[in-house]
């Protein structure tokens, strides 16, 4: 089955036709920045900009970084605060005449790992965790997904852990890959005290280098990079549009 995935983030939106069945792209993943300010009318824009690039009219997947529930988006931690309340599947639905499907950016990369990459085949609890322009997190159990798990925005050392151990933190702040390990470690540490997965999947363009850091991890639970890496998005967003 062929579905346009679509993977909106704070600094760009990509897009690509994926086959649901085998996982893998059928075209080149294409980019756009996402705007600033990334308001609903400007990402939207955007979105159709990406669309037509593809000249594709049918089912459409997106993932949005936030919690989104029947197609209307409930926070906006990365994007405008206008987002809060817009109901993001219908307006796909009209600039693609297309029937779309919305799902949160990090449940969407979960659901690729778990078919298509470091998760399968785990029957247990598996936490994934994205870090880039903030911290996404998907939680599964007996593969299924509890959906909207937003515990990037857990407390720890007094604020919200993505404004702590997120990848750009790394990058703004010029940590070195100990400091920065060592504060995603204390993050990963807390999650391992309140689910006690079998498996953590550490997902984001970050994970291409996951041996700069795993060395600082301290855990019981085994700890793997995704596999799906910068497609996880695109490929998911399509995978919960499929069904």
């Amino acid at each position: 089955m062929q579905v346009m995935g679509i993977d909106i983030g704070g600094t760009g939106i990509k897009g690509a036709l994926v086959d649901t069945d085998s996982g893998e792209m059928l075209t080149e993943r294409h980019r756009l920045p996402t705007p600033q300010p990334s308001t609903p009318k400007a990402v939207i824009e955007t979105m159709a900009e990406l669309v037509n690039t593809f000249a594709w009219r049918g089912l459409v997947g997106c993932g949005f970084p936030g919690v989104v529930k029947d197609g209307v988006t409930y926070t906006a931690a990365n994007v405008s605060e206008k987002w809060i309340g817009v109901n993001l599947r219908e307006a796909l639905e009209e600039i693609t005449q297309s029937r779309a499907v919305v799902i949160n950016d990090a449940d969407a990369a979960g659901l690729a790992e778990m078919r298509f990459g470091a998760g399968r085949d785990e029957d247990g609890v598996v936490l994934v965790i994205t870090l880039g322009t903030g911290i996404g997190t998907a939680l599964f159990t007996g593969g299924r997904l509890l959906p909207n798990a937003e515990f990037g925005h857990l407390e720890i050392s007094g604020q919200e852990a993505e404004d702590w151990a997120a990848a750009i933190v790394r990058e703004e702040g010029e940590l070195s890959w100990k400091k920065w390990g060592k504060r995603v470690n204390k993050y990963l540490r807390v999650m391992e005290r309140l689910f006690w997965p079998d498996l953590i999947i550490i997902g984001g363009g970050i994970s291409k280098k996951h041996d700069k850091f795993f060395p600082y991890l301290t855990l019981h639970t085994r700890v793997v990079p995704a596999e799906m890496r910068n497609e996880a998005g695109i490929v998911g967003a399509a995978l919960a549009a499929a069904g």
